[in-house]
């Protein structure tokens, strides 16, 4: 079983030695690790933030474990060169098209939660974005007008087969729920948005046991910090997703609880090859203090052992000690806590 360790920027190093040391306290047999450059760290070092050998890499292993990228001192580059670029070019060229971002708020927490702790408790989803089209992936470009005005434009665009693609993997992932999926879109006026529901709608003939609702963005919004007890599973694109993931984790408490995933249709000889990060970012600001939350990227690790590596059992055991942690009081300044980053992965290791 191989896998790929890319720590990269900010306190991607900090979070990972603590996933690492998790890892290593599993003792699983056969286990290969490698460690390669990503993001600013790896622009500094070879020239670019994802360079060839870091992709091949990648491209080599069963599943890859991916702290952070960002550096604010690399943000004067061109575009291309830019830290954020590996994760994209990694999603890119390794045809991950399917971010799976739960989001459940763990026993004891609600009080953490910005939502009354009695709506806060209710908090059980998965959203599912799209990772491969819309604006991110789209033409862009900086261009001046006849009258000598600046114009950016970003192309926001989904093929049917995009959609379609995604949709299975949210109507799959819904059955093994609570059987409800809520599309999210804008088809009141993005044209991008009615294919995106047309698809979907199209798609749910194949998945009679799942129910399925159509939501405006700006409503879905609006509702997640309303009633989010009311949804199950999301599915939406790359914007949206990146936006509504990032709302849920501050529902639940703190962006440092939420892991990810990111899938494609490899399939290896023990799973769905896969790429996995908390949904943080690098922090820069705290980078190299010893204050970083290390459980999401340690959840990120459980996630990675369960879709790749088919090891339920093992990450059953990860995540039942992150929240016994939790349980006991072990927070870091994130949820007003005082545990340093090595504090918390004491814990989770004392309760593994």
């Amino acid at each position: 079983m191989k896998i790929a360790l890319f720590p990269g920027d900010g306190i991607g190093p900090e979070i990972m030695t603590e996933a690492r040391r998790v890892l290593d306290a599993l003792g699983l047999p056969g286990l290969v690790l490698f460690a390669g450059d990503v993001g600013g760290t790896a622009y500094r070092t070879h020239g670019h933030p994802l360079p060839p050998e870091t992709l091949e890499m990648a491209k080599a292993a069963d599943a890859v474990l991916f702290g952070a990228v960002g550096d604010p001192a690399c943000d004067n580059l061109e575009r291309h060169l830019r830290p954020e670029q590996a994760i994209l070019g990694l999603r890119s060229q390794l045809g991950l098209f399917a971010n799976l971002r739960p989001a459940t708020m763990f026993p004891g927490l609600e009080d953490m939660s910005a939502l009354r702790p009695e709506v806060a408790s209710q908090i059980d989803l998965l959203i599912v974005r799209e990772l491969n089209g819309d604006v991110y992936f789209g033409e862009k470009a900086m261009r001046v007008l006849d009258d000598g005005r600046r114009q950016g434009y970003d192309f926001m665009s989904y093929a049917e087969d995009e959609v379609r693609r995604i949709a299975h993997v949210a109507f799959r992932a819904a059955q093994g729920r609570r059987g409800k999926l809520c599309s999210v879109d804008k088809a009141n006026v993005l044209e991008t948005s009615q294919l995106w529901r047309d698809v979907v709608i199209e798609t749910h003939a194949e998945y009679p046991d799942v129910e399925l609702s159509h939501m405006y963005v700006d409503n879905a919004a609006m509702q997640l910090v309303r009633n989010p007890g009311q949804f199950d599973v999301v599915v939406t694109g790359n914007l949206f997703g990146d936006i509504l993931s990032d709302q849920a984790s501050m529902c639940v408490g703190s962006i440092g609880l939420l892991a990810s995933a990111a899938l494609g249709e490899r399939q290896t000889e023990f799973g769905s090859f896969g790429m996995y990060e908390p949904i943080h970012g690098s922090a820069p600001d705290i980078a190299g203090q010893g204050k970083a939350n290390p459980m999401a990227m340690i959840l990120s690790l459980a996630m990675l052992l369960r879709h790749s590596l088919g090891l339920e059992a093992e990450a059953a055991r990860i995540e039942a000690a992150v929240g016994k942690a939790l349980q006991d009081g072990v927070t870091g300044a994130d949820l007003g806590g005082s545990a340093g980053t090595t504090e918390v992965g004491d814990a989770v290791l004392a309760r593994l």
